[in-house]
């Protein structure tokens, strides 16, 4: 009888045990969509204004041949200067936020050739140099960026999910309307500048400061700007 008591025990600890160590699985499912658009109608979102010096309309573009491999990939052309000469565009381009809360842009910098030519400004004034627009923080000096990821350099009010148009002080609305040559939206609009924190747009000068003993060759890179956001409110 103790044997079998012993062993009813054991029996008992051995089933306790497996319930103890029992692995569970469980599935659910979560649905998800988003969608690849234009640059021009994203919803962090670029825009042209300035037009290039190579004529060729303004210097932010989407060029034919890109359209027709189906890819919507926006550049800047900054067109062709001697040794020894420098070219600003106050507004090269703009960036526009769509999304319902601020977006911060921590940085921006700058890879490819040529770049040590190159200074960044962001700034509200579209038609003023950014060094005298009290508003403007300079990004890029000589192709090195000034700050990182752990600035907030200039922060982009809350859009309202509409490309047709941006605002600068969340009532007036300002029109984007399309360029067929360049194939973006752009904006023309000196009456309303950009208020940092507030304007759900900012102007990018892209500026070049070529030396005497340039090469005589074409140069091309990327300009990376990056975001960062907190939803919390």
């Amino acid at each position: 009888m103790k044997a079998d008591r012993r062993l009813t025990i054991l029996g008992v600890l051995l089933i306790v045990m497996s319930m103890t160590m029992a692995t569970q699985y469980a599935t659910t499912k979560v649905g998800y969509e988003f969608a690849v658009v234009h640059p021009s109608d994203a919803d962090i979102r670029f825009i042209g204004s300035d037009n290039s010096s190579d004529s060729n309309g303004r210097v932010l573009r989407v060029e034919d041949g890109t359209n027709a491999s189906g890819h919507k990939n926006v550049k800047i052309v900054l067109g062709d200067w001697m040794p020894n000469s420098e070219k600003n565009y106050t507004a090269a381009f703009g960036i526009v936020n769509e999304e319902g809360f601020k977006v911060n842009i921590s940085h921006i910098n700058v890879s490819g050739t040529g770049t040590t030519w190159m200074n960044i400004w962001l700034h509200g004034d579209r038609d003023v140099d950014a060094p005298s627009d009290g508003t403007a923080v300079k990004v890029v000096t000589a192709g090195a960026a000034n700050f990182d990821a752990d600035n907030e350099v200039w922060t982009l009010g809350a859009g309202n999910g509409d490309p047709d148009d941006m605002s600068n002080d969340t009532v007036t609305q300002l029109s984007t309307p399309w360029d067929e040559t360049a194939h973006v939206r752009y904006s023309i609009n000196d009456a309303n500048n950009s208020v940092n924190e507030t304007s759900d747009f900012v102007w990018v000068q892209v500026a070049l400061d070529i030396p005497s003993d340039a090469a005589n060759l074409s140069y091309s890179g990327t300009i990376w700007v990056h975001f960062k956001a907190t939803t919390i409110t």
